[in-house]
């Protein structure tokens, strides 16, 4: 009896939360090492909760990575992976594969996982949702000079036209990062800036990304030293300090740009977490970090 009552415990301290974001827009990105788990309940837990946030009538949207299939393909295609400050260079050759992988392979899977456990998925190819700028690095050891790392884009449009009329039908849209350049070609992109960007676009009250660390660190070496709590203008001290550092430093810098642009709040939780995505979003103290204005 107890376990039950703890159950409907449960559901009445999601319920204000439900009340409150219904209607709402969320944009969730899915990525980490957790999309390869060999467990099919790791692999099937986010689309459980995509599942869940449609009964309650919240409208996901899915950004989607997929970076280690990528790599495999490269592999198995006689390409070796290389990266320049956590940006995969990008021939021609390994942007087909690319969007093969994330557009072809990735996208239809979820969609296929989010449909068989009862919710309404679309796949969209990225290149036809985003329109990018080409990336150029700044060159560490030369101040003033770019680096050159091929077909990688950054997004700076989305066309929300067939997104909102997905959300408007009851449908969620899924969506790989790849989008088109202004010279019409397909370009490689980060997953998070697509992600903030859409959430720009749509107006989302609330963007998650979701990866496979328990979310900023204080102490990279301890995984229990999760800052909960951030402020947009406790950004800057933490990069001095080196805690937002490296592959944190676009994610966070997306957040806090989706964050002045009006999204309410940002989330970073972990993935290898079953129901990171809940437990966030309709629990009292919630998983990971939070990042507000």
């Amino acid at each position: 009896m107890q376990d039950l009552i703890a159950k409907a415990e449960t559901l009445l301290e999601a319920l204000p939360y439900i009340l409150r974001f219904s209607g709402a827009t969320f944009v969730v990105k899915y990525g980490g090492s957790f999309m390869d788990s060999p467990d099919a309940n790791v692999r099937n837990s986010v689309a459980r909760d995509v599942v869940f946030l449609e009964a309650v009538e919240i409208n996901p949207v899915v950004v989607h990575g997929g970076g280690k299939a990528i790599t495999r393909a490269m592999e198995k295609a006689g390409l070796k992976a290389e990266f320049i400050q956590g940006q995969r260079v990008t021939d021609e050759a390994t942007a087909k594969i690319v969007d093969y992988v994330l557009s072809g392979e990735i996208n239809p899977e979820i969609v296929k996982t989010i449909k068989e456990l009862g919710g309404k998925p679309v796949g969209f190819a990225g290149r036809d949702i985003f329109k990018c700028r080409k990336l150029w690095l700044d060159d560490k050891d030369n101040p003033g000079k770019k680096i050159d790392v091929g077909y990688v884009g950054e997004v700076v449009e989305v066309n929300t036209a067939p997104l909102k009329e997905s959300i408007w039908c009851g449908f969620t849209p899924v969506i790989s990062p790849t989008a088109r350049g202004e010279d019409g070609k397909i370009y490689n992109c980060n997953a998070d800036i697509a992600a903030a960007q859409l959430a720009i676009a749509l107006k989302a009250q609330r963007l998650v990304f979701m990866s496979d660390v328990p979310g900023l660190l204080s102490d990279p070496k301890r995984p229990d030293s999760v800052v909960p709590h951030l402020k947009t203008g406790e950004v800057g001290e933490l990069k001095q300090k080196g805690i937002i550092d490296r592959g944190m430093i676009p994610k966070v810098d997306s957040a806090v740009a989706a964050i002045q642009s009006g999204v309410e709040k940002v989330s970073f939780v972990d993935g290898r977490v079953p129901h990171a995505v809940l437990l966030e979003i309709f629990t009292d103290e919630g998983v990971g970090t939070e990042i507000v204005l």
